[in-house]
This record gives structure tokens, C-alpha cells and sequence, in this order.
């Protein structure tokens, strides 16, 4: 596990929060939560009945876990009525609220969370995304003044010295299908805000293109242009620059030739795709045949930590996201 991991898991032990894993039903989460029960990262509710729970953890040290029944559990009424009054202008039934806990766990999750019971849940490694952002988005909602939801990758590459020591923020990887000059801009004021509160660097953000600095005259360019231009109107605080070719955007010497007046080219650590085609088969990439560590989908602009996970990820890929979910939940304010 990388260096920057590492950091994120000790500042996550410096004060513990209460992280949910609802996907009881797949071992990797269970060994994800025996490693981060034992290295003491944060305290674990799992959610599921005792019985299948203890089949799918056999030979696995849970000793400290929390575990809730939605079945047997005193908390379910409470986040039933709680569910129902959340939920019922849109339609919502007390017996459609009761159903919904009992049979979809990340909606357990998102109520514990929304109701102080925990700080955060990481769900996907066994569900879709949409499985795992739909309870999230209806529950927690946005954080206040963010546009909207996007998700990122947080990509640690082997012996690489650019972006942050090879380090990488990749958005959106995950949820914007095909974000507008609007919605990409305010994709790098998230992703600009989320790599500096994980990796404690400075966020140097690369708004990318098939085109560097007018190369190349197209409307996918255009929406890169308009967004470089309200994401810098926007985001004063931080670096932004673009359109940028990913060559420019990371290696300093085609930097120097490509876009010797930015002062991102060459430099950047935060990468932002066009589309997320783009974002999704980069971070792939990256990933297999860079044998690079790939934390994701994060989510940033909920109001309280929620993340996704890649279906096929490891149990130490899940610790990973756990640590994150952690510091985020450090960060969150009511």
C-alpha cells in the first residue's frame, strides 16, 4: 500500500470515526473489515443478520465490529419514521420506508449516517454505482453551495515522479456522463478542494482535451475553453488551466513547448476529463498496465461521506477507501 495510503490511514486513526459497510454479503468487505478493525482505522458497523454474517466471516477477527439486523435491530422504527417523514412528499409510505431498510442495506447506511449513528458508509464492491448513490442523493443530498455530485479516482502510481510523487487526482471517473462547461468547472473546484483535504499538496488542476491551447477547433475543445475560464472566475484559490493535452499537462518538457506561459503544464496532479468515457477509460489504463493503486469511485459534493467502490476491487483497495471516507469525515461540518 502506497506511501500517501499510509498517511491517510494514520490521520484517519488520529480521530476515529464510525464507517458503515453494508455489503455484508461479499467476504472481501468482511476482510476489509478485519483489517481496518485491526490496524485500528475507524470503527465498523456491518449490517446484515448475525448468522450469514458469521458464515461469510469464517476464519476472520471481527472482535469489536458492530453489527445491526435491520430484522431484530431497536434503531429500524426510528429510521423507518425517519425515512417516511424525509421521504414522503415525494410519495413515500410508512410500509414502502420499512421495505426499503429491510431489504436494501445501503439505504440502512445513508439513514444511520443522516441520523448522527454513523460518519460515513462505502458500499459497491458486490452493487452498481447507481445502487450505491441513489440512497445517498435521496437521503443526504449535496453539500451546500456545491453544483452537484461528481466522483474521482485517486490514483497512486508506481516509481513515477510526476503529478504529486505520483500521485493523481482523476475526474470525473465515475458519475457525470457528459458534463457542460458549468458542470466541469465546478468538477475542478470539488476535485481541486477533495486531492488537497487527501494528500495535504497543493492541487494543481489540468483541464484536459484532445487540443492544447488552441491546437486543434472543435465543440468538444470549446466546452474545455468556457470551462478553464469560469472554473478560474470561480476557484481563485487554486491553480486551474487548460485546454490541455495530458503530455502538457504532466511532463515538463512538452510542457516547455506545448504551453510554455501555464503555470499547470507540466505540473498538474489533478487531472479533469472531458466526458467521462474519458475519465473512466484513463483511470483504467492507468491502473492495469501502470500496476497503479486506484482508490474509487470517491464521491465529493454530498453532504456526508459516501463512496462507491469498483466491483472489482481487493480487500485492501476497500481499507483504502475506508481510510479516505474516514478524513473526509473528519473534514464535514453540519
Amino acid at each position: 500500500m502506497s506511501k500517501i495510503i499510509e498517511q491517510i490511514k494514520f490521520r484517519a486513526k488520529q480521530n476515529k470515526k464510525t464507517i458503515v459497510l453494508p455489503e455484508t454479503m461479499d467476504r472481501r468487505v468482511l476482510e476489509a473489515a478485519a483489517i481496518v478493525l485491526k490496524e485500528d482505522i475507524a470503527d465498523i458497523i456491518l449490517i446484515g443478520k448475525e448468522e450469514e454474517i458469521e458464515a461469510n466471516s469464517k476464519g476472520l477477527e471481527l472482535a469489536g465490529v458492530t453489527i445491526i439486523n435491520p430484522f431484530t435491530s431497536n434503531l429500524t422504527n426510528e429510521l423507518v419514521e425517519k425515512l417516511y417523514e424525509l421521504r414522503r412528499e415525494k410519495g413515500m409510505t410508512l410500509e414502502q420506508a420499512r421495505e426499503l431498510l429491510l431489504n436494501d442495506y445501503m439505504y440502512y447506511a445513508c439513514m444511520l449516517v443522516k441520523t448522527g449513528k454513523a460518519d460515513g458508509t462505502v458500499s459497491g464492491a458486490c452493487h452498481s454505482s447507481s445502487n450505491t448513490l441513489r440512497p445517498a442523493l435521496q437521503i443526504l443530498k449535496t453539500k451546500p453551495n456545491v453544483k452537484l455530485v461528481s466522483a474521482f479516482f485517486l490514483m497512486v502510481v508506481p516509481d513515477c515522479d510526476l503529478g504529486a510523487e505520483g500521485t493523481f487526482l482523476f475526474a470525473d471517473s465515475g458519475l457525470e456522463q457528459n458534463p457542460d462547461s458549468e458542470r466541469l468547472a465546478a468538477i475542478a473546484g470539488s476535485s481541486a478542494e477533495s486531492f488537497e483535504l487527501l494528500t495535504e499538496h497543493e492541487p494543481i488542476v489540468a483541464m484536459l482535451s484532445h487540443s492544447t491551447m488552441g491546437s486543434a477547433k472543435h465543440a468538444d475543445v470549446d466546452k474545455v475553453v468556457k470551462a478553464v475560464e469560469l472554473a478560474k472566475k470561480e476557484f481563485p484559490q487554486y491553480k486551474i488551466d487548460g485546454e490541455l493535452q495530458l503530455d502538457a499537462a504532466i511532463v515538463p518538457s512538452v510542457a516547455s513547448s506545448k504551453a510554455p506561459n501555464s503555470e499547470v503544464a507540466g505540473k498538474a496532479n489533478v487531472l479533469v476529463f472531458p466526458d467521462l468515457d474519458a475519465g473512466n477509460i484513463g483511470y483504467k489504463l492507468v491502473q492495469r498496465l501502470a500496476k497503479a493503486e486506484a482508490y474509487g469511485p470517491i464521491c465529493q459534493g454530498i453532504a456526508k461521506p459516501v463512496n462507491d467502490l469498483s466491483r472489482g476491487c481487493s480487500p485492501l483497495d476497500i481499507v483504502g477507501v475506508v481510510a479516505i471516507t474516514a478524513v473526509q469525515a473528519q473534514a464535514s461540518v453540519e
